[in-house]
C-alpha cells in the first residue's frame, strides 16, 4: 500500500470534482470505472467522513478496485494524485527522461509507469528554476501527413521503432483480434434444421402411444479450438518476441475472441510455460513476471530441444480438440536438423494447423538456406512474416482461412529448385 502522508486540502476544496478526476486517471490506467462507481465513491466518502487518510484510501479502494491486480495501480495513482510531491517528481523523471537531477536511483515498477502515464497524459516537463525559459517556437503541423505516418508505423519493422513508436504500436496491437471460425464437435444440439434426431423423435412418439407428431432435428454443436503460441526469445528474436507476447496478452484477455483457451510458451535454450502469467490483467506485470520465469532471454536457440520438451510434456494437455499452433521463430537453430524435422512432424500431426511467423521474411531476397528452416518448412501449414503491425493484421485475416499457405508454396518451390 502507498505511504500515508498528511493529506492537505486547498482552501476551497471540491472533493467531488477531485474524486471524479481521480477516477478518470484510474480509467486511463486500465481500471473499469464508469459514472456509477464515481457516484458511489462520492457517497461512500460522504458517509465515512474525511478525517483519516487511511479510511479515505480504503473507501476509494473498495469503490474502484474490483480485481487483485488492480490494487498496485490504484495505490500508485492514489499516492500520486492525493498530494505526494516527491513521488510526483520521481514519476515525472521516470516518464520524461529530459528532466535531470530529480529521478531517484530505483527504477519505476510496471504499475508505477502505468500510473504515471495515466496522470501525466499530455503533461509537459516542468521547467527548473536554474534553467532558462525556452524560447517560443511556432510549429506548423501538416495534418495531411497523419494517415501516411500511421501507415508508415504499420509497415515499420519492430526492430527499427523508437520508444514512442513502439508504445504506439503496442496500443494498436492491443486492439487487434485473431478471429477463428468455430469447429463442429461430436456432440449434437437441438436445431430447427438439420439431421433427424431419431432417438428424440421415437421417445416423443412412445409418450403418445406410438403416434408420431413431429420430426425432431439436430446439428453438431460448435466449439472453439485452443490457441498455442510457441515464441522464440533468443537474442536474434528478442525485440520481436516482446511485441508478440504483448499482442498475445491482449488476445488471451479479450473476452469473446473465439478461442477456448490461450496457452503461451517461450523457448531459447529451454521451454517455459507462461500461460498463467498471461492471465494477469496488467500487461506490464504479466510480461515482467513471464520474463522473470524465463531465464533464457536473449540467449542461444535450441528449437529441436524445446519442441521435444513440448511434445513430451505438454502436447496431450493443451493440443486436444484441434488446437491451432502459432510458432514464432526465425528458424536459426543449433540442434540436429533431422531431430528438428522429427519434432516438427510430431507437432504438425497433433495440431489442427501450424502457422509459422518468421521475421526474416521481411527481406525480399529471403531464401530457406539455413538447415533449421529447411527442416521445419515442410511441416507447417502457413509460413508468414511477423515483423510489423501489418504482418500481424494479415495473420488475423489469414488465421480464419484453412487454405492460407502464406509464403510456404513459394519457399518450397525455391527449396526444390535449389535441390
Amino acid at each position: 500500500m502507498a505511504e500515508q502522508l498528511p493529506l492537505e486540502l486547498p482552501d476551497d476544496p471540491k472533493l467531488a470534482g477531485n474524486i471524479t478526476h481521480f477516477a478518470r486517471a484510474l480509467r486511463r490506467a486500465g481500471l473499469s470505472i464508469g459514472p456509477g462507481r464515481v457516484v458511489e465513491a462520492v457517497e461512500a466518502v460522504a458517509a465515512v467522513g474525511f478525517t483519516s487518510r487511511r479510511d479515505f484510501y480504503w473507501t476509494l479502494h473498495a469503490c474502484f478496485v474490483s480485481r487483485p491486480e488492480q490494487a498496485r495501480v490504484f495505490a500508485q495513482i492514489f499516492r500520486l494524485y492525493w498530494r505526494d510531491p516527491r513521488y510526483l517528481e520521481h514519476m515525472m523523471a521516470a516518464m520524461l527522461p529530459a528532466i535531470r537531477g530529480v529521478q531517484e536511483d530505483r527504477p519505476a515498477t510496471p504499475a508505477e509507469k502505468r500510473a504515471a502515464e495515466a496522470l501525466l497524459d499530455g503533461a509537459e516537463a516542468p521547467v527548473r528554476e536554474d534553467q532558462p525559459a525556452p524560447e517560443e517556437t511556432l510549429i506548423e503541423v501538416d495534418a495531411s501527413l497523419t494517415m501516411s505516418a500511421r501507415e508508415r508505423l504499420r509497415t515499420l519493422d519492430f526492430e527499427q521503432m523508437s520508444l514512442a513508436e513502439m508504445a504506439q504500436a503496442k496500443r494498436m496491437l492491443a486492439k487487434l483480434t485473431l478471429p477463428v471460425p468455430p469447429m463442429p464437435s461430436r456432440r449434437n444440439v437441438a436445431a430447427a434444421r438439420g439431421r433427424i434426431d431419431v432417438a428424440r423423435t421415437m421417445k416423443a412418439a412412445l409418450r403418445r402411444g406410438g403416434e408420431m407428431e413431429r420430426l425432431y432435428r439436430m446439428k453438431p454443436r460448435e466449439r472453439y479450438p485452443n490457441l498455442v503460441v510457441l515464441c522464440d526469445i533468443s537474442g536474434s528474436m528478442s525485440q520481436y518476441s516482446r511485441v508478440i507476447l504483448h499482442f498475445l496478452h491482449a488476445v488471451a484477455n479479450r473476452k469473446g475472441a473465439g478461442w477456448a483457451q490461450v496457452h503461451g510458451f517461450t523457448f531459447g535454450t529451454r521451454l517455459t510455460n507462461i500461460t498463467r502469467h498471461l492471465a494477469t490483467r496488467d500487461v506490464d506485470v504479466a510480461l515482467a513476471t513471464a520474463g522473470a520465469q524465463a531465464q533464457d532471454w536473449e540467449g542461444g536457440t535450441r528449437i529441436g530441444t524445446a519442441l521435444a520438451a513440448f511434445n513430451r510434456d505438454w502436447s496431450r494437455r493443451v493440443m486436444g480438440q484441434g488446437a491451432v499452433v502459432l510458432l514464432v521463430t526465425d528458424g536459426l537453430d543449433r540442434d540436429d536438423p533431422a531431430e528438428l524435422a522429427r519434432q516438427m512432424q510430431r507437432l504438425h500431426l497433433t495440431a489442427r494447423r501450424v502457422i509459422w511467423l518468421n521475421p526474416l521474411l521481411r527481406w525480399d531476397g529471403f531464401a530457406p538456406k539455413a538447415a533449421g528452416i529447411r527442416a521445419m518448412l515442410p511441416h507447417v501449414d502457413s509460413f508468414r512474416a511477423g515483423h510489423s503491425i501489418a504482418s500481424l493484421e494479415a495473420l488475423a485475416e489469414a488465421i480464419s482461412r484453412p487454405d492460407d499457405l502464406g509464403e510456404k508454396a513459394r519457399m518450397l518451390a525455391g527449396l526444390n529448385a535449389a535441390v
